[in-house]
């Protein structure tokens, strides 16, 4: 794997012996079909093509059967994301970063370099670094990233084994109603909606819960904590909005409203938080306990 100046890393594709053709380009195309050759075409012009060692190949190069080949993906335009991460903590086993709101984890759709992990590659070096948990673009907060690929899976399974502890904050309307009966654990059966940017209720056994308690309110909002128990996507969004009680600028929940993706309205970002996570390393036997420095603000104006 090699990353450029920008510290994106690489893609591998091997060359097959059962296959044949005139030149590099034409088997870039076939086996791509849905980029234009054209767009081939420029990343060999532009050295984004290239052996295993780093040499920069030509469109033109013959098919060499039975090797491999590094690749980079280019992108004419990526939106900016102008808020920056924080590294909480970093030793030879874990990196803890605090994510703005808008900034993806990982390289997904339009997002490349403005993303949490190829930031974080370019700012320590480290170009094993791996996410072990996910939290969507939207959310603010704590994300821990695996320094070591040996020992990726055994943090890795500490989510999939729900041995980690995670603390949310979110500011949503106010409800008498919900006041009432907090603190509850709220349980429901959730799965992916005809849309897939949607999770939504459904009968039968409930897959998922949540832990909500009140912190403060200043009307018409208030400030809720969230602990979920179980780990699913949207989970907290989608609780919440079953309470009647939608997280405040949600743009997925209760109606999707499409991203428009080179306009982004940054005055408006999710209030959701990804506060606190506890666990105990399964690599050092340490007890771990991380805080985000975000704070969400409780202002009382309707907008």
């Amino acid at each position: 794997m090699k990353v450029n100046s920008e510290g994106v890393s690489s893609s591998r594709v091997y060359l097959p012996a059962g296959q044949s053709h005139a030149s590099l380009l034409d088997f870039f195309t076939s086996n791509f079909p849905h980029i234009d050759r054209a767009e081939w075409e420029s990343r060999f012009a532009e050295g984004l093509i290239m052996t295993t060692e780093g040499e920069a190949l030509a469109a033109s190069d013959a098919y060499l059967p039975n090797t491999h080949l590094l690749y980079f993906r280019r992108l004419a335009r990526e939106p900016e994301i102008p808020f920056e991460e924080v590294i909480l903590f970093q030793d030879e086993h874990i990196l803890v970063a605090d994510k703005p709101h808008f900034l993806p984890v990982t390289p997904s759709g339009l997002y490349l370099h403005q993303t949490l992990l190829n930031r974080l590659k370019k700012k320590t070096g480290i170009q094993d670094l791996s996410p072990i948990h996910r939290i969507d673009r939207d959310t603010a907060g704590l994300v821990i990233f695996s320094v070591k690929p040996q020992e990726r899976a055994q943090y890795q399974n500490l989510f999939r084994d729900r041995e980690v502890k995670k603390v949310y904050e979110a500011i949503a309307p106010y409800s008498e109603e919900l006041i009432k009966k907090l603190p509850m654990t709220y349980e429901s059966n959730i799965k992916e909606s005809e849309h897939f940017l949607q999770m939504e209720e459904v009968g039968g056994i409930a897959n998922t819960d949540t832990y909500i308690e009140l912190i403060e309110v200043n009307m018409p909002w208030a400030k809720y904590r969230l602990t979920p128990g179980s780990g699913k996507k949207h989970q907290l969004r989608c609780h919440l909005n079953a309470l009647g009680v939608p997280i405040r600028h949600d743009q997925i929940y209760p109606i999707l409203t499409p991203y428009q993706e080179y306009d982004l309205d940054f005055s408006k970002p999710l209030q959701l938080l990804a506060k606190e996570i506890h666990f105990k390393d399964p690599v050092t036997g340490h007890e771990r306990f991380f805080m985000s420095e975000r704070v969400l603000a409780l202002i009382p104006y309707d907008c």
